[in-house]
């Protein structure tokens, strides 16, 4: 959890002068994976949030951008109360703490993750007006932090140059690919931890301010091969066919079963593919361990899926080579981490 800011004076004075009851307390409320903290305002009986994003480091107007766009498609991002944006504050409704993650299990799956994928179908109808588009320009250099922070810095793994070849070779692949699919808004970051269950018009939607143009089926990977849960395959088959049936009766897509899953596939690893770089950059750059013991279900997902298609076997057996017999969700090494 966060400390309080140092700018916690400035933090209160926006507080205070939006909020018209006396007494509020501040308590930490989560942090993500970026500079912004969430604090959790209580005054006697009512709750609200306020986000910190200091403004050197972090843009609130894309925040706000975003959640106006999903309120306008009738979905549920917290109503913005005030918001300062030259000193980075954003105060707003508390959707409470009941997140996803910790409430799935095996009799609750369906239903959560039916209104998660109702609320996706809505979504990917947003206006995508002036929203940056995901193609390869994106898609390769968010996957070329597998390189620097999972093999390098993570594994003690130097690839040679015909190992450089495998793995570029599959980042084209994957690249293609993802340019192939239809293009519909882009949550991005559509997971477990970033979707609430709440009484009204649930779930619950946060941290979409990385929005984008993108492939159809990324937020559907992102959902369903989820880096904090996992499910069995058969499950996770039967909800791509039924979000795939969907998407043909509104003629978003018009292709079959295996051309989609192909998509979904190879989507969700170019995600997959990225996280491992990230998730071992947020502990050796910026000292956040909590992702690491994430790393080997992640790993797991990658090597699965790339088994799947002859063109990545190269580069699976590339990865397995690297990783050998490491307890991959363990830092590579007790000290601290620096700055590479």
């Amino acid at each position: 959890m966060p400390t309080l800011p140092s700018r916690s004076a400035d933090l209160r004075r926006f507080v205070s002068s939006h909020l018209r009851e006396s007494g509020a307390s501040l308590e930490p409320a989560s942090a993500d994976a970026s500079f912004r903290s969430y604090w959790r305002v209580r005054a006697e009986s009512r709750t609200w949030i306020v986000m910190d994003a200091p403004p050197e480091v972090e843009d609130v107007r894309p925040w706000l951008d975003i959640g106006a766009r999903l309120h306008a498609a009738g979905l549920h991002a917290p109503q913005v109360i005030a918001a300062d944006i030259d000193h980075g504050f954003v105060l707003m409704e508390d959707l409470g703490t009941r997140m996803y993650l910790p409430e799935l299990n095996d009799a609750s799956v369906d239903r959560l993750y039916g209104a998660a994928l109702d609320a996706l179908s809505t979504m990917q109808a947003v206006a995508t007006t002036g929203l940056p588009v995901f193609d390869s320009t994106r898609t390769i250099p968010e996957m070329e932090l597998l390189g620097p922070w999972f093999l390098d810095r993570h594994l003690g793994f130097t690839p040679a140059c015909d190992d450089w070849d495998v793995i570029e070779h599959a980042f084209r692949l994957i690249a293609t690919a993802a340019d192939e699919q239809p293009r519909r808004f882009m949550h991005r970051d559509y997971h477990s931890r970033n979707l609430l269950i709440v009484d009204d018009n649930s779930p619950g939607i946060i941290d979409f301010q990385g929005a984008m143009l993108g492939p159809v089926a990324y937020d559907l990977a992102s959902l369903l091969r989820d880096c904090y849960i996992a499910w069995p395959i058969g499950r996770v088959d039967a909800w791509v066919e039924q979000y795939r049936q969907r998407l043909v009766r509104t003629g978003v897509v018009a292709v079959d079963g295996a051309h989609f899953r192909r998509w979904f596939d190879l989507i969700g690893l170019q995600r997959h593919i990225k996280v491992l770089g990230i998730f071992c950059r947020l502990w050796y750059r910026d000292g956040k361990a909590g992702y690491l013991p994430d790393l080997p279900r992640v790993f797991n997902y990658v090597i699965g899926v790339a088994r799947l298609y002859p063109d990545l076997g190269a580069f699976a057996d590339l990865l397995e080579r690297a990783v050998g017999g490491r307890a991959i969700g363990q830092p590579r090494r007790a000290d601290a981490p620096a700055s590479a």
